[in-house]
C-alpha cells in the first residue's frame, strides 16, 4: 500500500515560529498567519490583502491568501483530525470531498498571481529566497488539496516532490531558512511509511524515503521555523501518536493548544489522547 498523505503542508497549519531568514519584507504577513492559525479567515484574509496592495511585486502575499483558502475549506470539511493520518485504512477509504466553488476559484487565482510573480523574479534573479520559498509553499498547498481533497495522490506525490527538489536547492543557498527542511522531512517521513518493496519504487522515481532523516529535518522546521514551526509542531505530534508516544504527542498538542486557543482542532486532539 503506498501511504502519502499529501505534502502536507497543509498548507494551512503553517504557523509563526522562530525567526528566519526567508525574506525580511515578508515579516509582515506573520500576523495574518497567526489568525488564520486561530482561524479567523477573515481577518488573514485581510491582512495578506493588505499585503498585496503594498508589496504588488511579492509572491508570497498571494501564496499566503492561497493558504488561507486551503485551511478554512479544511476546517469545513474536517480534514485534518489525527484518526485520517494515524489510521492507514481510514486513510485509504476516505471519500473525495466536496469542495466550495468560490474557495477552489480563488485558491486557485492566488497561486496562479504567485506563479506569474515567481517566474518573473526567478527570470532575472534564479537565487531569490523568497521567490523559491513561495514556490515550496505553492506546491505544497496545490499537493495538498489533491490528496486531501481531491483524492488525487499520484498528482500530489508530484507536488511533494517538486517541493522537495526545490527546498534542497533553497536551504543550499541558505542552510537558515529552516522552514524550506519541512518539504524534505515531509517526504522523508511520509514516504518512509511505506514498506521496503514501495520504498525502493519509490526511490526509483526520485523520491526520498528516509523516515528518521524525515523526523529530524521536521524537527529542525519545528524548532526554528518562521511560518511553518508549529506545523512541524503537529507534524512531530502525528508521528509521536503512529509510535505510540502518547506523550510527546500531549506535549507538542498541548503548546499549540496554549499558542492558539481559539483552534479547536488542538484542543480536540489533546482531549483525545489525555489520561
Amino acid at each position: 500500500m503506498l501511504r502519502f498523505f499529501g505534502p502536507c503542508f497543509i498548507a494551512l497549519l503553517l504557523f509563526p515560529g522562530r525567526a528566519a531568514s526567508v525574506a525580511a519584507p515578508s515579516a509582515g504577513l506573520e500576523p495574518g498567519y497567526r489568525y488564520m492559525y486561530n482561524l479567523d479567515f477573515g481577518a488573514a484574509h485581510q491582512v495578506f490583502r493588505a499585503w498585496q496592495a503594498s508589496h504588488p511585486e511579492d509572491p508570497l502575499g498571494f501564496v499566503s491568501d492561497a493558504a488561507c483558502y486551503l485551511f478554512s475549506e479544511f476546517d469545513r470539511l474536517h480534514v485534518l483530525q489525527s484518526e485520517l493520518f494515524t489510521n492507514d485504512r481510514r486513510f485509504e477509504e476516505r471519500s473525495k470531498l466536496p469542495p466550495d466553488p468560490a474557495a477552489k476559484a480563488a485558491f486557485k487565482e492566488s497561486l496562479a498571481k504567485a506563479d506569474q510573480l515567481v517566474g518573473q523574479i526567478l527570470a532575472h534573479s534564479p537565487q531569490d529566497r523568497n521567490a523559491l520559498f513561495s514556490q515550496i509553499l505553492a506546491n505544497g498547498l496545490r499537493g495538498d488539496y489533491a490528496a486531501l481533497i481531491e483524492k488525487r495522490n499520484l498528482l500530489s506525490l508530484g507536488y511533494m516532490k517538486n517541493s522537495r527538489r526545490i527546498a534542497e536547492r533553497l536551504v543550499a543557498i541558505d542552510p537558515s531558512c529552516y522552514d524550506a527542511y519541512l518539504a524534505v522531512g515531509v517526504e522523508n517521513y511520509l514516504l518512509g511509511l511505506n514498506s521496503l518493496p514501495v520504498r525502493w519504487i519509490l526511490r526509483l522515481s526520485g523520491a526520498q524515503t528516509d523516515k528518521t532523516e524525515g523526523v529530524e529535518h521536521l524537527r529542525m522546521t519545528a524548532e526554528k521555523g518562521r511560518y511553518l514551526g508549529p506545523f512541524a509542531r503537529l507534524l512531530l505530534a502525528v508521528a509521536a501518536l503512529r509510535d505510540n508516544d502518547r506523550a510527546s504527542a500531549r506535549a507538542l498538542l498541548a503548546g499549540l493548544s496554549q499558542a492558539f486557543p481559539r483552534n479547536h482542532l488542538y484542543s480536540e486532539e489533546l482531549a483525545k489522547i489525555s489520561p
